[in-house]
């Protein structure tokens, strides 16, 4: 099977969902900011802060080119990775693309949380109350390179381990 891109705005729910349906679908779930901080022995947050978001830019097309010809997986991209280069037209010639949407509001719900936060380079440093409006301004700029996917799918209703387990069913079924 050919690599299934999870995209879409952070705390949209691609590593919560993308695990789950790797495990429903028999496949492995490759996360890839955390492919990139094995790649480079780093965190992403201090790669942004030593290299800069230029070069993690480049480090994250070169790992998307060497996840693109893996098979039997699910990638979770970073919010970002759809936006720079051409790595939404690479993903949608290696692969499948799911756009990932739920509500600004439920965004940045889940963002706000203590875990969350604190591993985001754009929001660790924002007070609570600006995160709505971030998510709001970069949703409404990203969505022309989310709206390439080849399949958009609601992340609405994985805030529970059975509703997660539901979802992932559905976008299994989907993908199938």
């Amino acid at each position: 099977m050919r690599p299934v891109f999870l995209i879409g705005y952070m705390g949209c729910g691609k590593t919560t969902l993308g695990e789950e349906l790797a495990r429903q679908m028999q496949l492995r779930y490759i996360d890839l900011d955390d492919f990139i901080e094995a790649k480079c022995g780093m965190s992403i947050v201090e790669i942004f802060d030593e290299m800069g978001e230029n070069r993690f830019r480049e480090l994250e097309t070169a790992a998307l080119l060497e996840v693109a010809t893996m098979t039997g997986v699910i990638i979770g991209c970073g919010g970002g990775t759809p936006c720079h280069g051409d790595n939404m037209s690479l993903m949608n010639q290696a692969g499948m693309t799911v756009w990932l949407t739920t509500s600004p509001e439920r965004i940045t719900a889940r963002l706000v949380l203590p875990d969350q936060k604190a591993k985001r380079p754009k929001i660790a440093r924002l007070p609570d109350n600006a995160i709505l409006a971030l998510v709001e301004q970069e949703l409404a700029r990203r969505n022309h390179y989310y709206s390439q996917a080849q399949l958009q799918f609601d992340s609405t209703d994985i805030e529970t381990p059975a509703a997660t387990v539901r979802t992932a069913r559905r976008l299994a079924g989907l993908l199938q």
